[in-house]
This record gives structure tokens, C-alpha cells and sequence, in this order.
């Protein structure tokens, strides 16, 4: 099976401009193309995963990557699937961002001399006149499609500034900058880019006439219908020190039943001969394929060490065998107690699980999310020594997916 294929075949090909051509392109090697990321953190969450992984299988059956960072764009911020204004970024978190990225895309994608490249499009949107910029790309633009596109169709209602209304043009730029410097043929992007793409498409056949290409890789919902990268205690990071390779490791480990075959087949490079085999299984086997697609993932990001440790620890956990001594802890100090006591709200607060002893109430009084070593927690006096938690520590869990060890 061909590379074009296997995406189709994984799942990860949602739209295209031109099929033939961008399938000869890619199955031949011969596409140069891009994915943008906007530096709004200073870490990537697994909502880019998807992403430098397809960059990784393509550079890998000798395509060549361009990952592009949004430095310039970044100042602007992309209105596409945001209700609301992104906050505004200085130039100096920006750049900090950047540095971050730089970093975490090297796990994944090889760059050097013929190999991939990484670019920066500060450096060419930074020092434009707007007036050439109107001149040069404005009059390729009409308002009425612009407004039309999905982008930007759930911020009218709420109003969308003319700052984020210039973001298309931007990004339709990129592509065409990219294609006249460095050959870049083909682009691609979340289902929510879509109307960013097809301006960049259709601003190097209107400049240039010339074809360029675009397509679009679906990004995977999870069970709560949230977008990947999103769960109930906020992103989960690739930085180590936002999110524990425990804690990523958890995160996949508990997919929803249905979505698990589908996340081993769109993110993992395990052969798809392998993966067929497994669409039959159920029941019990499906908590095997959940820890395959944790431990695939967790060692992609965090390598085998680390996946393997926190493989051990959840094991601890579900099958009670395994090390716990890699899953997130707290050890408690004397201040932490009150002659010697600490309740179950000031636990919570001090793991850095509940935000104030009134969060940890509803927590445990309205959400009733709270268990200790398993049994659930309905009473905000439950309260335990120091000297048991030094003799035994706890295992405090929120909800299914968030565990932490507590000792003194």
C-alpha cells in the first residue's frame, strides 16, 4: 500500500482540492508541504500530535516537511472554531513560544540540509507595507466569500473584530510566499482550516496560474464530542512539565470503547495489518487495545523509558500489579496538617486538584467525583493522620481520569 493510501486507509483524509495530482505527488515524493502552528502556548498539546505525526509519515516515504510557526499570525490569532477574541500575545511570549515548539517538533520530524525546514512567518508578514499587501493580495479577495466561510460564520453573531477578519489573507499568504521561496506545493490543516486553505490555493492560481494544492486531516473527537488536546482539567501538553507521560499515558488509556480503534489507527505507526486484526475484539480485549494505544503514544512523545514506567503505574491502578511510584504524587508537610490532621478538602487543594477548599466541596458535595484508594467520597469532614498517610499513603482519584498519590 502506497503512503496516500495508508492515510486514507488510517482515517486521517477528511477533504482534498485535487486527488490525482496530490496523490501522484505524495506516493512519488515529490510534495513539499506545510503545516502551520500558532505559538499561543508555550508547549504543543496532543491536538498538534496529530499533525507532526503526518508530517512524520510523510517525511518518512520521502515527502518534505515545512513546519511553518505562526509568528507573525500569532499576533493576530486565528478566529477559526473560537467563539470569542483570542487574548493578545506580545511579541517577546511569542518568540518564548516559538523557542518551546522548536524544541517538542524535534521528537518527531528530522530537520537539516534537504531534509525538513522550519520557518517562521514573522519574517516575511512583519516587514510588509499594508498598503502593498492590500494591492498585492487584497483585490484577489471577495468580502461576500470571505463571510460565507466557515471560519468565521459562529463569530458573526457575537462580532468579529476586522484584526481577525484579516487572518485568511494572512495565512492565504503563507502559501503563496512559501510556494514562490521554497516550492511548496501542498498544505495542510484541521477541518476548521479549510477556508484558509482554499484562500491560499486560489491566490496562487489567481497571482501565478499555477496549481497548488490543499488538503485536510480530520481531527478526532473524543467521547465528550471535545476536539483532541481538551478533557475536563483543561489541554494535555507534550511538555513533560504541564503534563507527567503518566498523565498523558492516562489521558489515552481511558478513550471511550468506540474511538479507541480508531485513535490506534489515525496516531499510532503500527502496521495496519496489526490493527485490522484487532477490530474484531471486545469486551476485555478492548481494555488491552487501550493500553497499546498508551503506550505507542506515550513512548512516541516521551520515549520507551517513560512509557514503560507509566505503563507500570496505571497497572497499579487498574489491575492491581505494577509500580505506582511513577504516577503524579504529593508528599504532604507539617504544615500542611492541623494538629496532626488534614481533611479531604485541604488534600484536594494541596495536590493542585481543587483550586480552593470551596472547589474541593463541589467537587466532592455536587459533582461527587472524589474517591480515596477506590471508595467514593461523599463527606467533606473525612480526614486523615499524618501518621497514617506516613505509614500508608492514598490514592486520590477525581472522576476516571485524573489520579494522584498522597503520603506525608
Amino acid at each position: 500500500m502506497q503512503i496516500y493510501e495508508e492515510l486514507v486507509a488510517r482515517g486521517l483524509i477528511a477533504q482534498v482540492t485535487d486527488e490525482a495530482e496530490i496523490r501522484e505527488l505524495i506516493n512519488s515524493g515529490k510534495a513539499v508541504f506545510y503545516i502551520g502552528f500558532d505559538p499561543t502556548a508555550d508547549s504543543l498539546h496532543v491536538g498538534h500530535f496529530m499533525a507532526l505525526c503526518l508530517m512524520k509519515r510523510l517525511q518518512m516515504a520521502g515527502n518534505r516537511p515545512i513546519a511553518l510557526l505562526g509568528g507573525g499570525t500569532g499576533l493576530i490569532g486565528d478566529p477559526s472554531g473560537k467563539t470569542d477574541m483570542r487574548k493578545m500575545l506580545t511579541k517577546e511570549t511569542i518568540e518564548h513560544n516559538i523557542a518551546c515548539f522548536k524544541k517538542q517538533m524535534s521528537r518527531f520530524i528530522e530537520f537539516g540540509e534537504g531534509k525538513a525546514m522550519l520557518v517562521n512567518n514573522a519574517d516575511w508578514l512583519l516587514d510588509m507595507n499594508y498598503i502593498d499587501m492590500l494591492r498585492e493580495v487584497g483585490a484577489c479577495f471577495s468580502v461576500n466569500n470571505m463571510l460565507r466561510a466557515e471560519c468565521y460564520k459562529q463569530r458573526m453573531e457575537k462580532g468579529l473584530s476586522f484584526l481577525e477578519f484579516n487572518y485568511m489573507i494572512m495565512q492565504s499568504y503563507d502559501f503563496y510566499h512559501l510556494y514562490q521561496t521554497y516550492g511548496c506545493n501542498m498544505q495542510f490543516g484541521g477541518d476548521d482550516q479549510w477556508s484558509n486553505m482554499l484562500g491560499g490555493t486560489e491566490l496562487i492560481r489567481k497571482k501565478l496560474n499555477k496549481d497548488a494544492y490543499a488538503m485536510t486531516i480530520t481531527l478526532l473527537l473524543n467521547s465528550e464530542g471535545k476536539k483532541m488536546g481538551k478533557t475536563v482539567s483543561g489541554a494535555v501538553w507534550l511538555d513533560p512539565e504541564k503534563t507527567s507521560p503518566y498523565e498523558f499515558y492516562q489521558y489515552w488509556r481511558n478513550v471511550a470503547d468506540a474511538d479507541v480503534l480508531k485513535c490506534i489507527r489515525m496516531l499510532t505507526f503500527l502496521p495496519l495489518e496489526e490493527i485490522d486484526k484487532m477490530d474484531k475484539w471486545e469486551g476485555s480485549q478492548l481494555n488491552q487495545a487501550k493500553e497499546i494505544l498508551a503506550f505507542e503514544l506515550t513512548k512516541l512523545v516521551h520515549g520507551e523509558e517513560e512509557a514503560t514506567k507509566a505503563q507500570q503505574a496505571a497497572r497499579a491502578l487498574f489491575g492491581g500489579s505494577g509500580d505506582s511510584a511513577d504516577m503524579p504524587s504529593t508528599k504532604l508537610t507539617d504544615a500542611d496538617f492541623k494538629d496532626g490532621v488534614i481533611d479531604i478538602m485541604g488534600i484536594l487543594v494541596s495536590t493542585g486538584i481543587a483550586k480552593s477548599r470551596g472547589d474541593a466541596r463541589r467537587l466532592i458535595e455536587k459533582d461527587k467525583c472524589v474517591s480515596v484508594d477506590d471508595v467514593k467520597i461523599s463527606d467533606i469532614s473525612c480526614s486523615y493522620t499524618q501518621e497514617a498517610l506516613k505509614a500508608q499513603p492514598i490514592i486520590l482519584r477525581k472522576g476516571k481520569k485524573i489520579y494522584h498519590k498522597v503520603e506525608a
